[in-house]
């Protein structure tokens, strides 16, 4: 655990000589961050204009031995659009340090019998595999999103993200927070041709390039 000083000022005002005193106290307190558990599958899907009912979540701080109040982030959810949106539970204790976990919403009409789960490897260079599962129904996650070499560390790092499948040609990683920042995607594409189904994205993220990946399913 860390240790952080947090400072309080107080402004005394002494009557004799009307001169202003000021007394600084300081606090050594451990850094302790929440732990927000959701209650139930953190991985949803609702159809265009479905309801979202969010799961319910808790959070505790084992350091401090006290239970916090959940705040649901809704704000970025329109399930009026197809798209893949990440809901952010967060929990602060009384010291400020927050901890956070995400529910991800498909919102998509496709259908519950597309699978896209399996192993993948990059068009570029078919050592570089990726892993595919099945989340709900159209979400899914990979856990190679920038298609790194396996073998090899220097090539790049491997990451894991989530994706929702929102018509038969396209998909969308949305805008989520990784292990390493912040994600989001563009240029998305899919073919669904059941001897060579592809998928493509550019993916925006602090670990990689701009290029458009082509993955093939094995």
């Amino acid at each position: 655990m860390k240790k952080i000083i947090i400072l309080s000022f107080a402004a005394v005002i002494a009557i004799a000589g009307c001169k202003k005193q000021h007394t600084t106290i300081s606090n050594v307190v451990t850094a302790s961050y929440p732990k927000v558990t959701i209650t139930g599958s953190p991985y949803v899907s609702i159809p265009v204009g479905g309801t979202f009912v969010p799961p319910n979540a808790t959070a505790y701080d084992s350091f401090y031995r006290e239970t916090e109040s959940v705040v649901k982030n809704l704000g970025s959810l329109d399930n009026t659009t197809p798209g893949l949106y990440v809901i952010a539970y967060t929990a602060k204790n009384k010291y400020g340090f927050e901890g956070s976990s995400y529910v991800y919403v498909a919102v998509t009409d496709i259908s519950d019998t597309l699978n896209l789960a399996g192993i993948y490897f990059r068009l570029s260079d078919p050592h570089r595999i990726a892993n595919v599962t099945k989340l709900a129904r159209g979400l899914f996650r990979t856990d190679n999103v920038g298609g790194a070499d396996i073998t090899d560390s220097t090539t790049g790092p491997r990451l894991s993200a989530v994706f929702a499948v929102t018509t038969p040609a396209s998909l969308t990683f949305g805008s989520q927070v990784t292990t390493r920042g912040p994600l989001s995607s563009s240029l998305e594409s899919l073919s669904l041709v059941p001897s060579d189904t592809t998928m493509s994205y550019s993916i925006s993220e602090q670990d990689f390039g701009t290029q458009v990946r082509t993955f093939v399913k094995q």
